[in-house]
Order: C-alpha cells, then structure tokens, then sequence
C-alpha cells in the first residue's frame, strides 16, 4: 500500500514537469484492445534508449503502479536508490548469477501487479543496432507466470525542445500463443524472447508511420 500511495504523490506532483520536459505523445496499435489503462497482471516490455525510460512508463501507464526491474548501479547512488526502492523498483545485479529478481517479479505477477522489463539489459551505445538481443529472462519470466506481455516503443526524445518525445502502446502478447509443446523450454523461451523484439520493431515501424 505504502508503494502505490508514494507512486501516486509522485506521478501528481511530478506532473507538470513530466509534460514540460517530455512533451509526451502516446500512439496505439489498436486502442480498443490496449490503451494506458492497465487490467489486472501483466508485464510491460520496452526499448530502452536512457534512463528516463522509466519515467516515461511511469506517466503513460498513469493508472497502474509499475514496479520496474532496474540495474545495480541505479541503486547504488543514493538518494536515487532509496527512492527507487520506495518506488517498487526491483534489485537486479547484472554482476552476479542471482536471478532473485525474477522470484520478486513473478511473486508481484501473481498478486495481480504490472511488472516493467527492459529486456535488453542497457543502454545501446551510439552505432549499435537497436533494440540489442532481448535478454532471455523477460520471456522466461512472462512464461512462468503466464500473463500479458504489452509490448511499448519510445523514440527516447526527452528534455527535447525540437522533437516530442513519442511512445506508441501495442496490443498485449499472450505467451503460450508463441510456444509449442513439442519444444523444451530453452526453445520456448527463445521463441518468445524473439518475438517480444520483433513486435518492437514493428511498433517502431508503426510508430514512424504514424507520424509522417
């Protein structure tokens, strides 16, 4: 309860500087299957092009406390960790091979939660291909929990005076659509982690087409 009262003071207050330094305009792929609200337990999966991603998910998915899978380092400088923390953020140590991350995050799945995962684990550095490899533990953990997946582009434009920063919501992934029983889990899981890129990448497609 102390998590989602401390979101909502945050998102109210953090309003008007959101819209002055986003300048925010939410596209959809089909509005009438999935808009910014949110019903019941599902994962939000997105590229990840800076830090102030998380806050962009914050605000687009107004309604919803998002507790998002966030790296070490984040926590690591304070206040910003303690704030995190207090914001639902979940631990990950890419450093380490403890995946307690995915115990919390499917514990939070099957309370009815919203979990966000950047899959692909960081920041692409300038001449990479984007969005990186997707990270085989979003489709593991949408898998094991067997929820929604909403797949979200954003074009990264923030603190950005001559471009909007756009994000475009597409319609929910269901994980058992993309598994097959004659294959063992390793298959499965890479199957979906695929997919959920390539929705991605069409959603960026969509998005530039959109805004032409």
């Amino acid at each position: 309860m102390l998590t989602e009262f401390f979101n909502g003071f945050v998102k109210v207050t953090g309003w008007p500087a959101y819209k002055i330094a986003f300048r925010p305009k939410v596209y959809y792929e089909d509005k009438s299957v999935q808009g910014r609200h949110i019903k019941g337990a599902a994962m939000v999966v997105s590229n990840h092009t800076s830090v102030f991603d998380y806050a962009l998910l914050l605000f687009v998915f107004f309604t919803r406390t998002l507790r998002v899978q966030m790296a070490e380092v984040l926590f690591q400088k304070q206040p910003l960790g303690l704030f995190l923390k207090m914001m639902g953020g979940i631990y990950v140590n890419r450093n380490t091979h403890d995946f307690g991350f995915l115990s919390e995050s499917e514990e939070h799945l099957r309370k009815g939660r919203v979990v966000g995962v950047f899959p692909e684990s960081r920041i692409p550095l300038k001449g990479e291909e984007t969005p990186l490899p997707f990270k085989p533990s979003a489709a593991y953990l949408a898998l094991s929990a067997d929820v929604p997946v909403i797949p979200v582009y954003t074009n990264g434009a923030y603190f950005n005076f001559k471009k909007r920063a756009r994000v475009i919501i597409g319609k929910p992934m269901y994980p058992r659509d993309y598994t097959d029983d004659s294959s063992d889990d390793k298959e499965n899981i890479r199957r979906f982690s695929d997919a959920m890129r390539q929705r991605i990448i069409e959603l960026e497609r969509l998005l530039n087409e959109q805004t032409k």
